[in-house]
């Protein structure tokens, strides 16, 4: 318990140092405790330590844990999502992560409808290039953003990227900083719809850079609950560590 605690207000911390030496707000970046793989009790540990907002990566996980913990839980999802599964999630999570294609939006937005909600996304853009990593790429992201912006049950709140997997964090700089000057471009847009406020990108291994670059949300697991036992294809080639 006091190892989850103690690791979480570490990563507030620096969170808050890099905001200070960036002449950014705290308040503006939110910390997501990626609990992929780890049990309910562990996340309840990180519950009782104060943490509120939990992101998962795979359906069949989050919808098996979310009446196993508190309702004032805020789920995010934050791996790659089917079009044929997004009816279980609609109603549960409180911000979709990973929208990257125009036929997941237009599903997400037919569930939403039915479900009675508006489903809040961040458009999620392979900066990289990398054909292992799902995204948009920027000339698809311009696009498609205006016809899955006059989607109903839509409101897109910002933009994601999973960085590359590098030696040294200040090598992702370029892409950290590349994803926000397209939300620059895109605010300018004045898209209906559409706000540019969202920024997720930052793991365990280069958050800070993120931060400095204009982060909003940061996506942690392992330097909250330690190492967790990767699958194949694990977590390193999904962006949550």
């Amino acid at each position: 318990m006091e190892s989850i605690r103690e690791n979480m207000q570490s990563i507030q911390q620096l969170i808050e140092t890099t905001c200070r030496k960036s002449g950014r707000n705290p308040g503006e970046v939110k910390l997501v405790a990626v609990s992929k793989n780890f049990p309910v009790n562990i996340i309840m540990e990180a519950y009782q330590a104060g943490q509120r907002m939990f992101g998962e990566n795979r359906v069949q996980e989050l919808i098996q844990k979310v009446p196993q913990l508190p309702p004032d839980i805020e789920w995010h999802l934050i791996g790659t999502l089917q079009r044929n599964k997004v009816k279980y999630i609609i109603d549960k999570v409180s911000l979709i992560h990973s929208v990257d294609s125009l036929a997941l939006a237009q599903e997400i937005s037919k569930r939403a409808l039915k479900a009675g909600v508006t489903a809040n996304i961040l458009l999620q853009v392979n900066i990289s290039q990398e054909t292992s990593k799902s995204g948009f790429s920027e000339e698809e992201l311009l696009q498609n953003i205006k016809e899955i912006s006059v989607l109903p049950g839509i409101k897109i709140k910002g933009l994601m990227t999973i960085g590359p997997l590098v030696a040294e964090a200040e090598e992702v700089r370029p892409i950290f900083r590349r994803l926000k000057e397209l939300s620059v471009e895109i605010d300018g847009m004045k898209l209906p719809q559409v706000e540019m406020k969202e920024l997720s990108m930052g793991m365990s291994d280069d958050f800070t850079v993120a931060v400095e670059e204009g982060a909003t949300f940061v996506r942690i697991g392992s330097r909250i609950f330690g190492p967790r036992n990767y699958e194949e294809g694990g977590e390193e080639h999904e962006g949550f560590r």
